[in-house]
């Protein structure tokens, strides 16, 4: 994490996690006073205006086409804006017919990525302060399509320092930053049914169901890469 994300020892010591939830805590990389730090924020966003606070929806993916009009984003999108580091994410395939497949969708090399997020101060009426954060969508790609018709922001890593940033006048730079990631980037492959109880955790939750996976296979024959 230090290494990809420039951030300063010692860092947090977050433990691995391998089935998340919203309103669970997650860690992001955001810049401060232009310093990278990785902290753990709940996942869904809770508006800096919202009355009922953490009891209200949790908010946890926006839009990128409307994220600049929406009020709940649009402060955050100018000033707040972070990185989710993940190894993967889920997405369940739904067949017109036979039981839904949780999927992983992960990197064809099977390393780190950073999906584009913001984060969020909600103040309580005694004081007392929610940090809050929410992952950008755009159209699928087309190892996506089959799966779901939208899919998290991946920033490559060029993109990283501009995401960050917390100038304002960036509006146009940052909308073409959120795009699909190119094909050939990522995978999916079943996992086994025991993601759907967020009870479940441990490695296990994302070994192949199957030797070969359903809807896509490595292609190292011309592979991409975000690194």
């Amino acid at each position: 994490m230090a290494r990809l994300f420039g951030i300063a020892a010692p860092l947090p010591n977050f433990p691995a996690r391998y089935n998340v939830a919203p309103t669970q805590e997650i860690p992001i990389i955001r810049n401060i006073a232009g310093v990278s730090e990785l902290v753990s924020l709940r996942w869904g966003l809770v508006p800096s205006w919202s009355k009922n606070g953490p009891s209200s929806k949790p908010l946890i993916n926006a839009r990128c086409e409307t994220v600049y009009e929406k009020p709940s984003f649009r402060a955050a999108i100018r000033r707040r804006r972070c990185l989710l580091p993940a190894d993967g994410f889920y997405e369940w395939h739904r067949p017109e017919d036979g039981p839904k497949t949780p999927l992983n969708i992960c990197r064809q090399d099977g390393e780190l990525f950073a999906m584009a997020g913001l984060w969020e101060t909600w103040m309580a009426p005694d004081g007392s302060e929610l940090e809050s954060c929410a992952l950008i969508t755009t159209h699928a790609n087309d190892l996506m399509k089959p799966i779901h018709h939208r899919m998290p922001v991946i920033l490559d890593p060029a993109e990283w320092q501009a995401w960050l940033s917390t100038e304002e006048d960036q509006a146009d730079t940052l909308k073409s930053l959120m795009m699909p990631a190119p094909d050939g980037v990522l995978r999916a492959y079943p996992v086994s049914d025991k993601v759907n109880k967020i009870a479940n955790q441990g490695p296990d939750l994302i070994n192949p169901a199957d030797e070969e996976p359903v809807l896509a296979k490595p292609d190292t024959s011309n592979q991409g890469t975000l690194f």
